[in-house]
């Protein structure tokens, strides 16, 4: 299990999640922002130009570039059916005990015969910065996966670090300030949130364990 651990760590490009910012082994930064979306079908021609208007504007008053990522996944009810099974437990109604009953089960059945996906958007916003080599250097010890190392970062390197991951946050505020002029919402995911979205991402075959705080950050 520890071979396939380290096999797998190798192909994957984070050194580790710190202070809400992913670091890649290469010394370069990575805020992540969830952004909420906007149903643009249903949206007025006068609406839709605004919207494209005020895209267009911002995209071009950036001097980085940003990636975007449509994150599809497979959405996890339990937490609902739970809710429903509590709520049937008080109450005290025969008629409406009966019909939560019913209702859970469809969609229990529903679920079981239709694959319920939900999708996520997020904005990866980038910082590069220099990192000078050094025995013992910043990106060398708490690795993404695996066991923690010895070596540990220098006073030095942490206020380094510390000074680049405030610049990169100064960057995603304007970023998000700049998709509000859209009217979309962007919050920075915190480190459990950036771990296990990296879970959901390598391993898409499974049925996320609980939701990322999504439905309550948009």
């Amino acid at each position: 299990m520890a071979q396939e651990a380290q096999a797998t760590q190798q192909f994957v490009d984070v050194e580790r999640v710190y202070n809400g910012t992913v670091l890649l082994k290469g010394g370069s930064l990575r805020k992540i922002l969830l952004v909420s979306g906007i149903n643009f079908a249903l949206k007025s021609e006068e609406d839709k130009n605004i919207i494209l208007s005020a895209y267009q504007e911002f995209i071009n008053s950036l001097d980085f570039t940003l990636q975007i990522i449509v994150h599809s996944r497979r959405l996890n009810i339990q937490g609902y059916l739970d809710g429903l099974s509590k709520r049937k437990e008080t109450e005290t109604n025969d008629l409406l005990r009966e019909q939560i009953s019913e209702y859970s089960e469809f969609i229990k059945s529903f679920v079981e015969q239709s694959e319920i996906m939900g999708k996520s958007f997020f904005v990866v916003v980038p910082y590069d910065r220099v990192v000078l080599p050094s025995a013992g250097g910043l990106l060398s010890g708490l690795p993404f996966f695996g066991k923690k190392t010895n070596t540990t970062p220098t006073a030095q390197e942490d206020k380094s670090l510390d000074e680049a991951i405030e610049q990169l946050n100064q960057r995603a505020d304007n970023i998000a300030s700049g998709l509000a002029s859209i009217g979309l919402r962007a919050v920075a995911l915190n480190d459990e949130e950036l771990i296990e979205l990296f879970y959901n991402l390598y391993n898409p075959a499974e049925t996320e364990k609980k939701g990322i705080g999504i439905a309550k950050k948009q």
